[in-house]
């Protein structure tokens, strides 16, 4: 049984079809890398996926079990198991970076904050930022920033971790130092999806890769054969054209 199975997933923002026919399954340990141009559906995935979208047909099940979007115990319930991190931190700016990481799982979850606090110290080691753990949001770079949104969602235990365009927003020298506390998860065996641009750490992360285009996934498979041996021609095209710059 996967962990994660997406069947026949469709969904719209308004009238407009944004997902269609979409089959995915993810398995414990799997880090499946979704590309494609933008507006292809990449992102909209992990948007369903957490509730943020509701969908109008097809199904997704956690361990076997379908998730009723409309209920919101099942949203609630998923949302214990999975976390997302955006391209925007949305820290909060009035709190120190040690405070962001330990408020859901003490004030939420109502978790012992002396336990909290100590894993999540540990966390804020493992994405490089053990020496901050008293500085403001402004006080840090937007890459420190992002790094502290990965803890954050760390923090809430997740099986399964969702990353949306975590770099996108970030100048180009501070992207390197989240993609490499998203390698430490990778090697850690961190289930993980990762919406991304940056192809080249997709290519080493991935355990498999999804290309989307206009709403559908296209081509799937080892990262080596998507990149290097793509039998879609949309694919081909797309591959050749990020290979080129």
């Amino acid at each position: 049984m996967h962990h994660l199975d997406i069947t026949g997933l469709e969904a719209r923002y308004g009238k407009n079809t944004v997902l269609s026919g979409i089959d995915l399954s993810v398995a414990r340990g799997d880090v499946i890398g979704l590309i494609g141009p933008s507006g292809s559906g990449k992102s909209t995935i992990l948007r369903v996926v957490m509730g943020l979208l509701p969908p109008v047909s097809g199904s997704v099940k956690l361990d076997g079990q379908p998730v009723d979007y409309a209920k919101a115990a099942d949203v609630r319930r998923l949302r214990d198991r999975i976390a997302i991190v955006f391209q925007q931190y949305n820290l909060f700016q009035n709190m120190s970076v040690l405070q962001n990481v330990t408020i859901t799982p003490t004030k939420i979850k109502k978790r012992p904050k002396a336990e909290v606090e100590e894993e999540a110290r540990v966390l804020l080691a493992k994405v490089g930022l053990g020496d901050k753990l008293d500085s403001y949001p402004d006080q840090l770079s937007g890459g420190q920033q992002q790094r502290v949104a990965i803890a954050r969602a760390l923090a809430l235990r997740p099986e399964i971790l969702l990353l949306d365009e975590v770099t996108a927003a970030l100048d180009p020298e501070l992207v390197s130092e989240v993609l490499d506390s998203i390698r430490v998860l990778a090697n850690e065996g961190m289930t993980m999806m990762i919406v991304s641009h940056e192809m080249g750490f997709i290519r080493e992360v991935a355990s498999r890769v999804v290309f989307m285009a206009s709403g559908k996934i296209v081509e799937t498979g080892p990262a080596a054969q998507i990149f290097d041996a793509p039998t879609q021609p949309r694919t081909q095209d797309f591959v050749s054209k990020i290979l080129r710059h």
